[in-house]
């Protein structure tokens, strides 16, 4: 899909732009390209600068409860320094790597609610308009799919997706959101678990990931969360045994959770105390390669700022998307209808151009 707009802030009769991405999903830290179509109007205007934004859509909590905001996480310059006569057309091709925390939006070609976009913006004599919006559809690296997949061998269920903006202390964390991807626990853990919340943090050697377990009140005293990191290379994907990896870690989370029960600073009682984020979390420090950091998650009320083989049998996480996730189909996931999520991105964008974003 792709939006073609006339340039408002030139008035009448000014150029039009047209931003057409190249087909196909992209990774986290892979090559988005695609061209922006330029289209001269009633007379000569000089081009000084075109550019790409990356947009997400974000939800941010508050002491007021929680409100959602579209977000600029990424900006390139692509082009610029010419001159558009009357009625020409020009195209100018475009070829930028996603940030490699970029969230995933879609698992096997199933949405998961995440609201992506690239708003191409033109500058034409000092005055810039942010003309034209674009979906941006993001598929899993290798590590994140064989983590899911996983998930979803050990009889885990996906519940919905969205992002949350602030940091996860302890971690190398760059955006001012991460993502949660929140699942109902396999069978063998629902006496003790409500949901498992899962983050990706990627770089270019290795991902970082941030389980967190929503607990049940009574064993643990009331319910609590709990929340390990674990730090994986890319380069092994295919040589591991995930299931029993995946496994382990869930087992370390309860665990450590059950075993450090009592110590109120795991706790909600005070989320907006003085000195602490809210939506405050804290975590023990573990072993090489995987720990329990000083990871805490904190929200900010000052604006917005594969092949892999292992050991495994019965459907993965892929399936349960398809399935489970009937409720992207026909329900609600992140405030958006899945099925709805490419013709709103555009709508839900313009209606926040201004308030929301971060600058």
């Amino acid at each position: 899909m792709v939006f073609k707009r006339l340039l408002g802030a030139m008035g009448a009769g000014g150029p039009s732009v047209d931003t057409v991405l190249d087909g196909g999903a992209v990774a986290p830290g892979g090559i988005l390209s695609g061209r922006v179509h330029l289209q001269g109007g009633s007379a000569d205007v000089e081009i000084e600068h075109i550019g790409l934004e990356l947009i997400a859509r974000v939800e941010a909590e508050h002491e007021d409860g929680e409100s959602e905001g579209a977000v600029v996480f990424e900006r390139f310059t692509v082009g610029g320094g010419f001159r558009l006569a009357e009625q020409e057309r020009h195209s100018v091709p475009f070829s930028v790597y996603l940030p490699w925390e970029t969230p995933v939006s879609e698992l096997y070609g199933q949405p998961l609610g995440i609201v992506l976009g690239v708003r191409t913006e033109v500058a034409v004599a000092g005055a810039r308009d942010k003309g034209d919006l674009d979906p941006l559809t993001v598929r899993p690296l290798p590590v994140q799919e064989a983590v899911l997949e996983a998930l979803g061998q050990l009889g885990f269920g996906f519940r919905s997706a969205d992002l949350e903006h602030g940091h996860i202390g302890g971690t190398g964390q760059q955006l001012p959101f991460y993502q949660e991807i929140e699942l109902t626990p396999a069978p063998q853990y629902t006496h003790v678990v409500n949901e498992i919340e899962l983050t990706f943090l990627a770089t270019p050697a290795s991902m970082e990931i941030v389980l967190e377990a929503d607990k049940r009140g009574g064993l643990f005293e009331s319910g609590q969360d709990a929340l390990t990191r674990f730090t994986v290379s890319h380069h092994d994907v295919g040589a591991r045994d995930w299931n029993g990896e995946v496994d382990g870690w869930i087992r370390q989370l309860v665990e450590h959770r059950a075993s450090y029960g009592s110590h109120a600073t795991y706790g909600h009682a005070d989320p907006y105390a003085a000195g602490s984020g809210y939506g405050h979390h804290s975590a023990h420090e573990s072993g090489y390669g995987s720990g329990y950091g000083s990871g805490h998650k904190s929200g900010h009320e000052s604006g917005y700022g594969s092949g892999h083989e292992g050991h495994r049998s019965g459907p993965g996480l892929g399936t349960a998307v398809a399935a489970g996730a009937a409720g992207l189909a026909v329900g609600v996931v992140g405030g958006l209808v899945a099925a709805e999520v490419v013709d709103e991105v555009g709508d839900f964008f313009e209606g926040d151009d201004e308030g929301g974003e971060e600058d």
